[in-house]
């Protein structure tokens, strides 16, 4: 399979990406690590993910995560800030786009991926040796579903918010292109030198 075409997804606010431009997706460890980070998400969930425990005994903490696709619900609630979350209004949220293709080809990449939400204990946790049965084991209908609340499926949103977890920095190189919602965002983030043909806006991408 071309591991190329398997897309990955993380989300940012548009005030980070000046820093993405230069040093690529850095972990909070890093030594390129960003000191102004404008942090979106659920604090409370990134906090208990620091110290998470996963199947090999690292900390999903120690990995920058990835969704396989976008319009994840965790982006419901960072724009419509529920459950505590500063809302961010979606022309401030920019996807950086990769492939597993694109990481793979870094040297020294190290990663885990799982068939769900990492923090739930219904998850299963994969090796990277295993990337190439990743059409096998995530539900691509799930990730690709418009909505999460089935009442003839009540593990649709775990299995939908499956992760690809990079132990590390992803080079700048590594990121194919970047998704934001409308014209204006487009143009911030040509300004600061990234390339028009790399910046696609896709409305559809948020909600």
């Amino acid at each position: 399979m071309d591991l190329h075409k398997v897309f990955l997804y993380r989300m940012m606010h548009i005030e980070n990406i000046a820093h993405v431009f230069v040093h690529g997706l850095t972990h909070r460890n890093s030594t390129h690590r960003n000191p102004v980070f404008i942090p979106i998400g659920d604090g409370q969930l990134i906090g208990k993910r620091a110290d998470y425990l996963l199947s090999d005994q690292t900390r999903l903490g120690d990995y920058t995560p990835f969704y396989f696709g976008p319009r994840m619900p965790m982006l419901y609630v960072i724009q419509h800030g529920f459950s505590g979350v500063t809302a961010v209004s979606p022309e401030k949220i920019v996807y950086c786009i990769s492939s597993v293709g694109d990481v793979t080809a870094c040297e020294s990449v190290s990663f885990l991926f799982t068939d769900g939400h990492a923090f739930n204990g219904l998850s299963s946790c994969f090796t990277a040796d295993r990337i190439n049965e990743v059409n096998q084991l995530i539900d691509w209908k799930a990730i690709r579903s418009k909505y999460w609340q089935d009442e003839n499926d009540l593990d649709l949103k775990r299995r939908m918010e499956a992760e690809f977890l990079l132990m590390g920095d992803l080079p700048a190189s590594a990121i194919r292109g970047y998704v934001v919602y409308n014209l204006a965002a487009a143009t911030t983030l040509v300004e600061l030198g990234i390339a028009p043909e790399k910046v696609i806006v896709k409305p559809e991408y948020y909600f």
